[in-house]
């Protein structure tokens, strides 16, 4: 693959902007209507496991830079990141709760960004919101800052998604910096025939229930 510095971003048409965005309000309104019911058990869930706090809230950044608090299911302890700070989720990581461990196989834990993409600061497909503090244990031993990977700048000309190329075809442990050439590819070759398969694919993944696996969760070349 090219040097994601390489990637030149593609021209996105209002009309493929407004078809995108009239999608995202469309879905993301249904879902919430929809999975009410949904949000009642998990709530009752993470109250019976240890009476902590339901809803799990971060900064993240999103188009031209803009930071904006993302909601989700709590799926780990209360103050998991007190002693490690903001870095990423290991597979079986011993902060997750059992209930945790469950949501984040299905996803189930991401449900409430449904109001991030209906309010605008994300989409239903696009790169991973990062946090704006965002590290990575790159090698043993080493922790490294996201910002200091190529492709950062890039990112940042499209609204983060809910799902995307990286988050389905890179493995659990796929090094950031290869990820961000995953966004790279998919800024390059968005539209909203991609969009509709990167978002049936993520339906599969959930009710597999292996979005935790450290393995691809899709074999294959992209098309």
């Amino acid at each position: 693959m090219k040097n994601p510095r390489a990637v030149v971003v593609k021209s996105v048409s209002n009309r493929n902007l407004f078809l995108k965005r009239s999608f995202d309000v469309f879905l993301s309104g249904l879902g919430v209507l929809f999975s009410l019911p949904i949000w009642g058990l998990v709530a009752l869930g993470i109250k019976l496991e240890d009476r902590g706090p339901v809803f799990y809230f971060q900064k993240r950044v999103g188009i031209k830079g803009k930071t904006f608090m993302v909601w989700k299911f709590r799926s780990m302890v209360p103050d998991a990141e007190m002693d490690l700070g903001p870095v990423q989720a290991v597979e079986e990581d011993p902060r997750t709760t059992r209930i945790g461990r469950y949501l984040r196989r299905t996803a189930l834990d991401e449900l409430p960004q449904l109001i991030n993409i209906f309010l605008g600061d994300m989409s239903f497909v696009g790169p991973r919101a990062l946090r704006p503090e965002e590290m990575e244990v790159d090698k043993p031993g080493t922790v490294a800052e996201i910002w200091e990977f190529s492709g950062g700048a890039e990112r940042q000309s499209v609204v983060p998604g809910l799902t995307g190329i990286a988050q389905i075809y890179g493995n659990h442990d796929t090094p950031r910096r290869f990820k961000f050439r995953y966004d790279l590819l998919y800024i390059k070759n968005q539209s909203v025939w991609l969009d509709m398969k990167l978002i049936f694919l993520s339906f599969l993944i959930s009710f597999r229930g292996n979005w935790e696996s450290r393995e691809r969760k899709f074999g294959g070349r992209l098309r």
